[in-house]
C-alpha cells in the first residue's frame, strides 16, 4: 500500500510531498519527492520493536543543505570524476566542479522530481539537459521503488539518450541496523562478494589500479565488525578517514546476485543486498556531523553505504567497464536491500 502526505516545500516554492510505502509484515518506507530521498526505513527487530534504520531529516530545508547525500538518488554520474572531465567520441566534456576541483554525484540529490503510484510501485520520471551540469545529451529516465512483501527495498532504474553519453545511477542511503538515532556502526558485521577494490589516491580518485583485498582492513569476503577495518594504519583507510572504496564484485554484471550481508550486533536486523552493478562504493560515513530526525545526532561513523554502482571516474579509464550510454541503447540497473531478523 502507498500512501501520500505533504512535506512542506522547497526553497524555490515547489511542493514536497512524502510517500509512505507499507507491506502486511510490518514494514514502512517513507519517500520523498525531494531528491527521490529514501527518508525513512522502518522494520520490526528480533523484539518485534519497529526501528528506523537510516539516517535523514525531518524538513526539506536540511535535504536541500544534504552535503552527505542521505538517501539521495544521484547522478547522472554517481561517485567521482576527476578533474570534471572526461573525453568521449573525440570530445572533451567539462562537468560542474562540485568537490573541490571534481565532479562528485552531479545534481539529481537535488531536484524535485514529481510521483506517480502505480500498482505496488511508487514511480519518479526524470529529464536531464545538456546544460544542466555539462554532460552530453538529454537523459530521459524512470526511477522505481518497490516494497515487497519479503522486505525488500527494491530500485529499478531506466534511462535512455538522445546522444551517446556516460550514467551512473544510485540510491545513497545510510543504514545502522541499531537505529539511525543509536550511535556508530562499529559493531555491525559485514560480508561483502568483493577480492577486489579501486585503489584511491588522497583526494578520493581513482589512481587506475585494481588491487586484491588479500591482506587488507577492506578484506570483507567473511564476516568482521566494520570498526576492524576503521582504525586501521593502511594507507588506503588512512587516505579516506575509514572506507570510502568501491568495492569490485566477484560475479559477472548484469547477473542479479546478493553482494553484502550486514547484521546489528543488538537488535538481530539483518540487511541483504542485491544488484546486478559490477560494484558498489563502501563508504562508513567518515564526515557525518549532522543534526538529524527527532534531533539525533549524527557524527562519524553514524552509518554506512552500500552504494550499487559502475567504477568512480570510468569515463578516463578505459581499463574500467564501460559507463558509457549509447544512443538508442537502455540503461537499467537493478538493486535491492531485503531486512529480516537473527
Amino acid at each position: 500500500m502507498i500512501t501520500q502526505q505533504p512535506f512542506g516545500a522547497a526553497s524555490q516554492g515547489q511542493s514536497v510531498t512524502q510517500y509512505i510505502l507499507r507491506n502486511s509484515r510490518g514494514m514502512q518506507v517513507n519517500i520523498l519527492s525531494y531528491g527521490a530521498v529514501v527518508q525513512s526505513i522502518i522494520v520490526p527487530d528480533k523484539n518485534g520493536v519497529l526501528r528506523d534504520v537510516v539516517p535523514g531529516f525531518d524538513s526539506v530545508h536540511d535535504y536541500e543543505r544534504n552535503y552527505c547525500f542521505f538517501g539521495a538518488f544521484v547522478g547522472r554520474y554517481a561517485n567521482r570524476i576527476k578533474d570534471g572531465q572526461f573525453t568521449l567520441n573525440g570530445i572533451t566534456y567539462r562537468l560542474k566542479h562540485n568537490a573541490g576541483r571534481h565532479h562528485l554525484h552531479g545534481i539529481f540529490p537535488f531536484k524535485v522530481y514529481d510521483g506517480v503510484i502505480e500498482d505496488d510501485a511508487l514511480v519518479f520520471r526524470f529529464r536531464s539537459l545538456p546544460d544542466e551540469e555539462g554532460y552530453p545529451g538529454t537523459l530521459d529516465g524512470e526511477l522505481r521503488y518497490r516494497l515487497t512483501e519479503d522486505n525488500a527495498l527494491d530500485i529499478l532504474y531506466t534511462a535512455v539518450t538522445d546522444e551517446d553519453t556516460i550514467v551512473n545511477l544510485t540510491n545513497h542511503s545510510y543504514f545502522n541496523l541499531n537505529g539511525h538515532d543509536s550511535g556508530d556502526i562499529l559493531h555491525h558485521t559485514l560480508q561483502m562478494d568483493a577480492a577486489r577494490f579501486t585503489e584511491i589516491d588522497g583526494e578520493g580518485i581513482p589512481t587506475g589500479r585494481i588491487l586484491r583485498v588479500d591482506n587488507t582492513a577492506l578484506d570483507f569476503r567473511q564476516p568482521k565488525p566494520i570498526g576492524a577495518a576503521l582504525f586501521s594504519t593502511e594507507e588506503q583507510i588512512a587516505v579516506a578517514g575509514g572506507c570510502d572504496h568501491n568495492m569490485v564484485f566477484d560475479k559477472p554484471s548484469g547477473e542479479f546476485r546478493r553482494f553484502a550481508v550486514a547484521k546489528s550486533d543488538k537488535t538481530g536486523i539483518v540487511l541483504t543486498a542485491y544488484t546486478g552493478e559490477p560494484a558498489a562504493q563502501l563508504y562508513t560515513g567518515n564526515f557525518i556531523n549532522a543534526t538529524g530526525k527527532g534531533g539525533a545526532a549524527y557524527g562519524k561513523f553514524s552509518g554506512f553505504a552500500l552504494e550499487a554502482q559502475r567504477y568512480p571516474c570510468a569515463p578516463n579509464f578505459p581499463e574500467f567497464p564501460s559507463a558509457v550510454l549509447r544512443r538508442g541503447d537502455t540503461y537499467r540497473q537493478h538493486t535491492a536491500y531485503r531486512f529480516s531478523v537473527e
